[in-house]
């Protein structure tokens, strides 16, 4: 039997040091007992680089984690929040400890790319999609049978809180106790957590709205619970975060920008109108304040940077040179990368008329979505009784019916908080904060989080 302290580590996504204060004691004490350091971010910050960076001590470029989704050029598809860890280039932070510690162990709950990796234990969200069109909430887990018994402990993860109009604490807080159990089975030397409660409101309502500190405060509950039965057995804590989020100004359409000068091709489906990307010649896919623009002949590469540098919303355009300094200069990459003015963000809509828009555009539906839609977090306030049509949505599913829960809108101005860009301040950036004042740091880059959770074992 070994004796290497358990390291926990919490990610509280939108969670920054300007957050902190009166309505976070349990994360105060944490840092009065061990320290909080301020952390530099990678971009573009959003989850999915951000995790990779944290796990494998590398940039962009060279994990290949370019954002949440990008355009396979492959198979002339975009494709966002795919599982696979196999997409994920270099050796994560369990792989390197079980080089340096025998017998070490890991588990991994909700922190992305969790399918197929070589940790121990994982448990992430996976729907299931049976033949006849419905989405039934559902779990992935290795070994198969840890989604079960923790099914059984919790009761069935609450997957319309974790995203979708409906999305609140109920998520975090499922995923403390599946923690607290996970933990107390296992007693890995590392285990990952994902706690996302506070993206929600901060993109809903935007960091200013005097209700966030509500959510601030449910969070800082949750994650004090999970962090006090945590030292209670001995374990060391670093509670992350990945970016800040920002209030919003405005947005850019900025595939609409690219469809009026005849870059962008759609195919007409049913009356919907689709992205046809493999017969664009660019396009964009929209992620939070960074859009990858894919253009496919380079004869034209030029002629786009200019009309998108032109555009209001859009603060710099990154061809090779600009991608090589960002450290973004990765295959998978667009031509360019388009980066929002502070305060602006990117839609993925495409259609010039809202009576084309394809079915999907007013559903939660992460992958048929060419980009990420944040619009999924709001239920469209045009609707006369919203509750009574999601209602009848659901007595639609449960008989059997074929239904379309279409209640979301198609108005980006809804959105009042975005993230993607590289903060200024870092009061508006991500954080860490630490148990062990023995490791105590003032401010680091997030690619090296993966040492600073390496030296707890050393």
């Amino acid at each position: 039997m070994h004796h290497r302290r358990s390291l926990v580590v919490i990610d509280i996504v939108g969670l920054t040091p300007g957050l902190l204060g009166a309505h976070t004691p349990h994360l105060n004490q944490l840092a009065n007992d061990g320290f909080l350091a301020t952390m530099e971010g990678v971009f573009p910050a959003v989850t999915c680089t951000a995790q990779s960076s944290m796990l494998t001590g590398l940039k962009p470029r060279d994990h290949g984690i370019v954002g949440n989704g990008w355009y396979f050029r492959d198979l002339a598809e975009v494709w966002f929040w795919r599982q696979s860890n196999r997409l994920v280039r270099g050796e994560k932070v369990w792989e390197t400890a079980r080089e340096l510690f025998s017998g070490f162990t890991a588990a991994n709950l909700f922190w992305w790319y969790n399918m197929y990796s070589s940790i121990d234990h994982a448990v992430t969200p996976r729907p299931i999609y049976p033949a006849d069109g419905r989405k039934i909430p559902a779990l992935y887990s290795d070994p198969a049978d840890l989604e079960a018994t923790l099914v059984e402990a919790l009761g069935e993860f609450p997957f319309f809180d974790f995203w979708g109009p409906k999305s609140g604490i109920a998520s975090s807080e499922w995923l403390t106790e599946a923690a607290k159990l996970v933990f107390g089975w296992h007693r890995p030397d590392l285990l990952l957590v994902y706690l996302p409660h506070l993206d929600y409101n901060l993109q809903r309502l935007g960091p200013a709205n005097p209700k966030i500190q509500e959510d601030v405060r449910a969070i800082d509950a949750a994650a004090g619970a999970l962090i006090e039965h945590l030292r209670g057995e001995d374990a060391d804590v670093l509670v992350v975060s990945e970016y800040g989020i920002e209030p919003v100004i405005g947005h850019v359409d900025i595939n609409r920008i690219l469809r009026a000068q005849g870059y962008l091709q759609v195919r007409e489906t049913l009356g919907w109108e689709m992205l046809d990307a493999g017969a664009s010649r660019a396009f964009a896919v929209a992620d939070h304040q960074v859009a990858h623009v894919y253009v496919n002949d380079p004869r034209d590469i030029e002629r786009v940077k200019r009309l998108l540098r032109a555009t209001s919303g859009i603060a710099r355009v990154l061809d090779d040179d600009g991608k090589h300094e960002w450290d973004l200069n990765h295959q998978r990459a667009g031509e360019l990368v388009a980066v929002a003015e502070g305060g602006y963000w990117f839609t993925y809509y495409y259609w010039l008329d809202d009576a084309k828009a394809p079915d999907f555009a007013r559903t939660v539906d992460i992958h048929r979505k060419p980009g990420y839609d944040p619009v999924e977090l709001f239920v469209d306030p045009k609707l006369k009784l919203p509750a009574a049509k999601v209602a009848w949505r659901v007595l639609q599913k449960k008989l059997g019916m074929r239904m379309l829960m279409d209640v979301i809108p198609l108005n980006a101005e809804l959105v009042q908080g975005t993230h993607g860009r590289l903060h200024e301040s870092p009061d508006q950036g991500p954080l860490v904060i630490g148990s062990r004042r023995d490791l105590a740091i003032d401010r680091l880059a997030m690619t090296d989080v993966k040492d600073l959770m390496l030296r707890h074992w050393t």
